[in-house]
Order: structure tokens, then C-alpha cells, then sequence
């Protein structure tokens, strides 16, 4: 038999961004209305598991179809954010159908195509979990990054 212990109070946000890469190796960004670059993706719903996070969030953010089954765990990454512990899955869709557009217009302004090595020179800032979510994808392609905790996930 189990049982919990009552309603816990919310304790941390959890969610999962999403690398999304075109046939010439170009990264998905959005330009968000918060003034950031951003990955697609966003908060798990209650009950959802982050690849499954990782096809609703790009399908409803950019309108691209993507199968659960095309859809890798790279790792999960803890920071903090107004106080506040924040776990983000880094994911990685490497199969979608379709062209990103904007679907969300008071979320996001727009959506490019960024070559990799381009990134730092970027004029605007990346919002941090994406940035994070970039260095596990590519590594050292972004320098000076903030603080993570960084759990890679590997599976048999």
C-alpha cells in the first residue's frame, strides 16, 4: 500500500527545451516578447513526461509535428530562478514535419534559423535555461555561461 503525505506546496518549475535542427544543421530560435532568443518548449502539464512535453510545446510554439518515438533525453539541468529551483530536460527532436511558424504571437515574435557557430555572436541574449540547453547539444559553443547542475542521460 502507498500513500502521500497531503498536497505538497509547489516547490520548483519543471519543463523541457527543445533543439530542433534543420537539414543544413541550423538551430530553431524564437524571438521571444520578453526581449530573449529562446528554444521552443515550455512547462509540463501535470502527469506528462518531457518527451511528451517536448512534441506538444514545438507543435503548439512553432506548429511542427514531431513523433514521441524521434524525440532523445540528453539531460536534465538544475538551476534556480527567482528563488525558485528549475528543472529543464534538454531534448533533442531529431524527426518533425512541417515549417515554424508563429502560433503564439504574445509568447513569440518570430522564429529563424541560427547557424551553431553563429550563436555567441547573437546581439540579443539567450534566455539561460535555452542557453543551457544549447551546451548540452553542443558543447562549447557558448562561453561564460551561469551556473547548472548538469545530469547527462544515457540509455542502454
Amino acid at each position: 500500500m502507498y500513500a502521500d503525505k497531503g498536497r505538497p506546496s509547489p516547490h520548483a518549475l519543471t519543463g523541457a527545451g527543445v533543439v530542433v535542427t534543420d537539414p543544413a544543421g541550423r538551430l530553431l530560435l524564437g524571438w521571444s516578447t520578453r526581449g530573449v532568443w529562446e528554444l521552443p518548449g515550455g512547462k509540463n502539464e501535470p502527469g506528462e513526461d518531457f518527451r511528451d512535453t517536448a512534441v506538444r510545446e514545438l507543435q503548439e510554439e512553432t506548429g511542427l509535428k514531431a513523433d514521441r518515438d524521434g524525440v532523445r533525453l540528453l539531460a536534465l539541468l538544475m538551476d534556480r530562478a527567482h528563488g525558485m529551483p528549475r528543472l529543464t530536460a534538454a531534448v533533442h527532436v531529431t524527426a518533425y514535419q512541417g515549417e515554424p511558424s508563429v502560433t503564439e504571437p504574445h509568447l513569440v515574435h518570430r522564429w529563424e534559423w541560427h547557424d551553431l557557430d553563429g550563436l555567441p555572436a547573437l546581439a540579443e541574449p539567450l534566455f539561460t535555461p535555452s542557453a543551457h540547453v544549447i551546451d548540452v547539444f553542443r558543447p562549447g559553443v557558448l562561453r561564460d555561461l551561469p551556473p547548472v547542475h548538469r545530469y547527462p542521460l544515457s540509455f542502454g
